[in-house]
């Protein structure tokens, strides 16, 4: 883009990080996530929750997780899209303690779970109460 002599903003970002995350790219959307500042360009809702995504798709719940917790750090306020990729992303790492705790804290967030949200909490919980079945048989 700089060499068309045209500038990347928040949206062309947004747009990157999304493509990764349609690709299966995670690294390289949590790279572009971290060289906006230094374009400055402050990073958005839009720009997490697709961050947060691909990382889901990657099946790294525990960058997934971290993105959601520092998006207030960076003063941006995670919303439903955000919580429920993280919800997703906990689900997809097995970790269905953790995508129930997320869901219990969209209420005190002033956020309402949507049918992707529940869907997600309840597949969590699906695969780790499948785990705890197969476990007791141990």
């Amino acid at each position: 883009m700089p060499e068309g002599r045209v500038m990347p903003n928040e949206i062309t970002y947004n747009a990157a990080i999304s493509a990764c995350e349609k690709g299966g790219q995670w690294q390289l959307a949590l790279n572009l996530l971290s060289l906006m500042p230094d374009a400055r360009l402050v990073p958005n809702q839009i720009t997490h929750s697709a961050a947060i995504s691909a990382c889901e798709k990657g099946g790294q719940w525990q960058l997934a997780l971290n993105l959601l917790i520092l998006m207030p750090v960076e003063r941006v306020v995670p919303n439903e899209i955000s919580y429920n990729a993280a919800i997703s992303a906990c689900e997809k790492g097995g970790q269905w303690q953790l995508a129930l705790h997320l869901l219990s804290r969209m209420p005190q967030a002033g956020l309402v779970p949507d049918e992707i949200t529940y869907s997600a909490a309840i597949s969590a919980c699906e695969k780790g109460q499948g785990k705890l079945a197969l476990n007791s048989l141990d």
